[in-house]
């Protein structure tokens, strides 16, 4: 690949040289002027110039065809005119003269001159016995410019391919200095077509930078403000202006810029020896790649119609940017800008950015296309700068340009039909979180959201672009419903209502979401008083509490009965019914009933009720209830026995509780002076839960 620059002289040759006219296929042999070329001598090179390939092509490995890869020079090719002329064996006045042309025209010259050749345009005037040549010559120095568009890499030697999946691929690799570029393709609206996302250059040795989207740049992972004046980092030279970022730097004798600017990464570089890089800017076909991600296929549009985009993209082949195209082979582009739009809709100034990649090309090219954004309808839009997450890109939402949430993130809640969650539920609190990018894409202002209460506000993340809402039990006006087997704290996320509006253009939004508490389960457990006392817990989800049975000798409830407790019949002890983790303030629990039995079941005969209904047994004198549905705790009292006709002395406690919610609700048991039954029901009753102790006599 070679850069070449154009001047115009008239000069009088004599015999001194050779011209040879390339009209099809020729083989020359350079007559002991040998040809280096990255390296490899050459002594024979293969000619083509024919009108169906467009241009004169020099290769070193046979003849050129459209579909070879070979190592190869392209010269423009205009109405079959071009000549090679081949000089050697310049004697020094020769050599002197085409020296001092060089040198007048600002060409570097480096090496001795033994020999040159030209491939020329001519008119040829005869006068007299001279020949006068007017021609074009061409002076090439090793360059390359690789750019990366989209989901496309066109190569230093106009080589053209697409990445397909999303993965970080290596631009540039460099054993001997352990240098590498590296590109990171990311999905946007679709799953299956990745586009350039990021840049890495890994110097091995030295601070690693990446250029990212929206103009940022990390150093060694930490961000750095970049301005229009240039900041050096370990050797590399950075600035930023309104177009992108630009990295200027030299490496073992490699002069190279990257300029990325968010859709298209541009390399140049500029060597006068061999190149030993590998990687796609060297050879598109090539695959290394890493840290690769599933990949997906979706359904294709219908809605796109290839012939049109093929038409809008062959635009590069007009005016004015056709006045590039002898230096800047349009045809990549073409092709980048048909394959991608043809599968991917063309939103988001999706075609203008091939267009753009294009012009920045012939821009290294000196090349001036003269405002060719005026007649390709190109509009700059402002880029997101600093703002999009990584589950974000820069893209158009309803006409403006703003942060879209990328295809793959977005469908885990779009699949659902929800804007984000699935609800939180610990302890007491509820939160749920909605995402940003989803709500901008629905017309959806945050800052209009709010809970029952609106007083009750989103938390947006600055970085993440999740919006947050949270809620207890008894706070945003949460409403609390029972049935019979939970209870279940609800609140909703909905739109800000104003009088004052005559007219809205946002979406309404209602979303509701709740947490339960399951009232507990049945627990079949039994355990000896002297074990001390028990605790069960009892959970569900994310909601736990515990259930706590103690028993003590004493009213007020400070000697806890241990296993060296002497308990005598008749004698009084008091148990005490706890629970931990519930809201003192939203439910109460309510003893529904308390029996005793001779074994271990609490089903098992004979058995005696100690508590009924909530209420104390009537026909024992002994027993009293304390507290039953006033909170989270209650107690009762009754005096020992023991069970009649029966040989073993054991005793088992069994009993069953119940939440209640306290809102709208009269939780305290309705039972009669004298103790007897509970008025009417004021709560619900359902699967109660079950706790049992036992002690021997």
């Amino acid at each position: 690949f070679y850069e070449c620059s154009f001047f115009f002289y008239v000069s009088i040759f004599s015999d001194a040289y050779v011209t040879i006219y390339i009209n099809n296929n020729t083989q020359v042999q350079t007559n002991g002027c040998s040809i280096s070329y990255y390296g490899q001598e050459y002594s024979t090179f293969y000619v083509r110039n024919q009108s169906f390939v467009n241009h004169m092509f020099i290769c070193f490995n046979g003849y050129y065809t459209p579909d070879s890869n070979r190592d190869c020079i392209k010269a423009p090719n205009t109405e079959n005119r071009t000549f090679l002329l081949l000089y050697d064996d310049l004697d020094t006045n020769s050599g002197t003269f085409w020296t001092n042309l060089f040198l007048s025209e600002g060409i570097p010259i480096t090496n001795n001159i033994t020999c040159i050749f030209f491939f020329t345009y001519y008119i040829l005037l005869l006068t007299m016995t001279f020949l006068f040549y007017f021609f074009v010559s061409i002076s090439c120095s090793v360059k390359g410019l690789c750019t990366v568009t989209g989901p496309t890499v066109i190569d230093f030697s106009e080589q053209i391919n697409s990445v397909s999946d999303r993965c970080e691929y290596s631009l540039l690799h460099d054993q001997s200095t352990g240098f590498s570029l590296k590109a990171n393709f990311l999905e946007r609206r679709r799953r299956d077509v990745s586009f350039v996302d990021s840049l890495t250059l890994d110097f091995s040795d030295s601070d690693d930078i990446q250029l990212l989207q929206g103009h940022r740049v990390k150093v060694t992972g930490s961000p750095v403000t970049l301005t229009s004046s240039v900041q050096t980092f370990s050797g590399v030279d950075l600035s930023k202006d309104q177009t992108g970022v630009t990295a200027n730097f030299s490496l073992d004798g490699l002069s190279m810029s990257v300029f990325f600017d968010g859709t298209t990464a541009q390399i140049y570089l500029n060597k006068s020896n061999s190149l030993t890089y590998e990687g796609l800017c060297v050879d598109s076909s090539s695959s290394s790649s890493s840290s690769c991600q599933d990949q997906y296929v979706d359904t294709g549009d219908d809605t796109i119609d290839c012939a049109v985009v093929t038409q809008q993209c062959s635009i590069l082949k007009s005016a004015p940017f056709s006045s590039c195209n002898l230096y800047v082979d349009p045809e990549p582009y073409i092709i980048a800008c048909r394959s991608t739009l043809c599968k991917y809709p063309s939103v988001d100034n999706l075609r203008c950015q091939f267009l753009e990649a294009y012009a920045k090309a012939c821009e290294k090219k000196q090349v001036d296309l003269q405002n060719w954004w005026t007649t390709a309808q190109y509009h700059p839009e402002l880029i997101c700068e600093d703002k999009c997450s990584d589950h974000e890109f820069c893209g158009d939402i309803h006409g403006n340009t703003d942060c879209r949430c990328r295809a793959i993130f977005a469908s885990q809640y779009t699949e659902q039909n929800r804007l984000g969650g699935p609800t939180v539920c610990q302890d007491n609190t509820a939160s749920l979180t909605l995402v940003g990018c989803l709500l901008k894409e629905k017309s959806i202002d945050y800052t209009h959201l709010h809970l029952s209460d609106q007083t009750c506000t989103g938390v947006m993340d600055p970085d993440s672009h999740m919006l947050s809402f949270s809620f207890s039990s008894d706070s945003c006006g949460t409403e609390v419903k029972t049935n019979n087997s939970q209870v279940t704290f609800t609140n909703a996320v909905m739109t800000r209502n104003s009088s004052s509006d005559v007219i809205t253009r946002h979406d309404k939004v209602f979303i509701e979401f709740s947490c339960s508490h399951p009232k507990p389960q049945l627990q079949n457990v039994a355990f000896k008083i002297i074990d001390n006392w028990f605790v069960t817990f009892l959970q569900s989800g994310e909601w736990k509490y515990s259930v706590t049975m103690k028993a003590y000798s004493d009213a007020a409830h400070t000697q806890l009965l241990d296993p060296k407790s002497d308990i005598r019949l008749n004698q009084k002890i008091w148990i005490v019914l706890e629970t931990n983790g519930l809201n003192k303030d939203v439910v109460s629990v309510v003893t529904d009933s308390c029996w005793a039995t001779s074994e271990d079941s609490p089903n098992s005969t004979p058995r005696y009720d100690l508590i009924r209904d909530g209420c104390a047994n009537a026909d024992d004198g002994t027993v009293n209830v304390m507290g039953n549905g006033e909170g989270t705790s209650n107690s009762f009292s009754f005096n020992m026995f023991e069970f009649s006709g029966k040989e073993t002395s054991e005793v088992y406690l069994h009993c069953q509780l119940q939440l209640c919610v306290k809102k709208n609700n009269n939780c305290v048991p309705g039972c009669s002076f004298a103790g007897r039954r509970r008025r009417s029901l004021r709560y619900r009753r359902g699967a109660p839960a079950l706790i049992s102790m036992v002690w021997t006599h």
